[in-house]
């Protein structure tokens, strides 16, 4: 389910600007804003990719299930990120709400039509670009060549450059999400955190344990073994 909460944004020439994209000109950009409870479909996959998504509050997955039914999440979009910018006119993974989360949309063909005629625009949609392919290929590297230990240490030092607050990393997806993102099983992700509190390099708050402390980064990055 979702709930549509501002139809259009007043047409203002901010708007770019609130997608974190810079503009010098005067181009109107329309945003929509809708929310979505936790585990709603935001789109799926080889649906029309007509419009590009930003992460307002919440969290989203993006994932391929697999011919045997297993899932394969490709990328996490935390706040602020920006997703579904697609090189063709089909979204390739379905996307969901991890929780209760708001986004902004605007339409595609308005993107391409300022950047045709904004310089600034047209770099800021390269750069996003560009980053989705060095994700790709750190993903597909961790998941190609490192060990179930290192998976799980390059996922958190992933995770705390993006998400820590007050020196506590606050994960929204669940163990399953992080198992289906590392390539493993959830009982694998699961001896893996508890390896890394024995050694102290971690700690956990509350009962989900969704909330951990970083006590040593140092040793937590040298076990994420770089090629």
């Amino acid at each position: 389910m979702f709930v549509r909460i501002t139809t259009d944004s007043a047409l203002r020439p901010n708007s770019l600007r609130d997608l974190g994209m810079t503009s010098d000109s005067n181009a109107l950009v329309s945003l929509i804003e809708f929310s979505y409870k936790k585990g709603t479909e935001i789109y799926g996959e080889k649906e029309p990719a007509e419009y590009v998504y930003q992460v307002k509050s919440g969290a989203v997955r993006s994932y391929k299930l697999l011919s045997d039914g297993r899932r394969q999440i490709g990328a996490f979009h935390l706040t602020s990120d920006i997703f579904g910018l697609e090189n063709g006119y089909e979204h390739r993974f379905t996307t969901e709400a991890i929780v209760d989360t708001t986004v902004r949309l605007v339409r595609r063909e308005s993107l391409e039509m300022v950047a045709e005629s904004d310089a600034m625009v047209a770099k800021n949609l390269l750069s996003m670009t560009t980053n989705n392919l060095q994700h790709a290929e750190d993903h597909m590297l961790l998941l190609g060549r490192k060990t179930s230990l290192e998976r799980v240490a390059a996922f958190l030092l992933e995770m705390d450059k993006r998400l820590t607050a007050a020196g506590v990393l606050a994960l929204p997806m669940s163990r399953r999400d992080i198992a289906d993102y590392l390539g493993l099983t959830l009982e694998t992700v699961s001896r893996a955190l508890s390896r890394l509190h024995e050694l102290g390099i971690l700690g956990f708050i509350g009962n989900t344990q969704r909330q951990i402390v970083l006590l040593n980064r140092d040793q937590l990055a040298s076990l994420d073994l770089q090629p």
